[in-house]
């Protein structure tokens, strides 16, 4: 799933390429893709898009009115940017927004989860926004990390979005390796030097995810994750001490870490390699 570093980049390049042009069309491919029904997407057409912007993992597309569209890639949601502009309904097309002599935005998604998704808020409305926590840079997120007391583990507690916006799968792997913290730990039990690495970690490792984006050009590949220093490595030599990376595995998503670096040489058990061996 795209996570902050990568929606930011997007951003940043979508800007760049459609700020101050004229919106001519909103097409809806397909029909779950857009979760809301007023204002009607119709209603944007004419209007001028000033500006970009990203919350969490949401692509946000500004409009003069205040308005604005908030894209969701979810799992495998993608951007293209098509130049000509067409009026085709691709296979896994979501949506269209045309604008006035610049490249047509297209959404896609790829697989068959068809979780991508739009949103139409008028001004002042924060939609599914209103729900996410703070961001990973914020004062209000650092104060949580030294001061709470959270008993859950902490690569569940990053990923929520509820109580921190942006970080995902990808890098909840990476930032707790880059802390030299277990995934399994919790935030109750770490003492305040273990807190500021946390911190640190989850700072540098983002604005070193935004970098490696940033050397992208045009929108986005189907596949994603060539910037991961230990997400999808299951397997191969830990880039800090050599080790060979573990992972556990779950239904939807693994995790993935160094026993060497994060968990004093413990290794998680894996259900999927349980499974393999009766």
């Amino acid at each position: 799933m795209p996570e902050l570093p990568t929606v930011q980049a997007l951003s940043e390049r979508v800007e760049v390429l459609l700020a101050g042009s004229r919106l001519t069309g909103c097409q809806q491919i397909a029909f779950s893709g857009l979760k809301t029904a007023m204002p009607p997407p119709e209603s944007l057409v004419g209007e001028v898009l000033s500006g970009t912007g990203r919350r969490g993992k949401y692509l946000l597309l500004e409009l003069t009115s205040g308005a604005r569209i908030a894209i969701h890639l979810s799992q495998a949601g993608r951007i293209t940017f098509e130049d000509p502009p067409k009026t085709t309904r691709p296979k896994g097309g979501v949506a269209r927004f045309a604008f006035e002599d610049r490249p047509a935005l297209l959404l896609k998604e790829f697989g068959t989860e068809r979780k991508a998704g739009w949103w139409v808020l008028a001004p002042g409305d924060d939609g599914p926004l209103a729900s996410l926590g703070p961001e990973p840079d914020s004062h209000e997120f650092a104060e949580f990390i030294r001061g709470g007391d959270d008993g859950r583990r902490l690569h569940t507690m990053l990923r929520d979005q509820r109580t921190v916006a942006g970080i995902g799968r990808g890098y909840a792997d990476d930032l707790l390796h880059a802390a030299r913290l277990s995934p399994m730990a919790t935030l109750n039990g770490l003492d305040p030097a273990a807190r500021e690495r946390l911190l640190a970690a989850v700072h540098d490792t983002l604005e070193q995810g935004l970098a490696d984006e940033r050397t992208r050009t045009g929108g986005l590949p189907p596949k994603l994750g060539e910037f991961f220093h230990i997400h999808k490595h299951a397997g191969e030599p830990c880039p800090r001490c050599g080790e060979a990376l573990q992972r556990v595995s779950y239904e939807s998503h693994e995790v993935v870490y160094c026993p060497a670096c994060q968990t004093g040489g413990k290794v998680y058990a894996d259900r999927r390699m349980s499974r393999l061996l009766k």
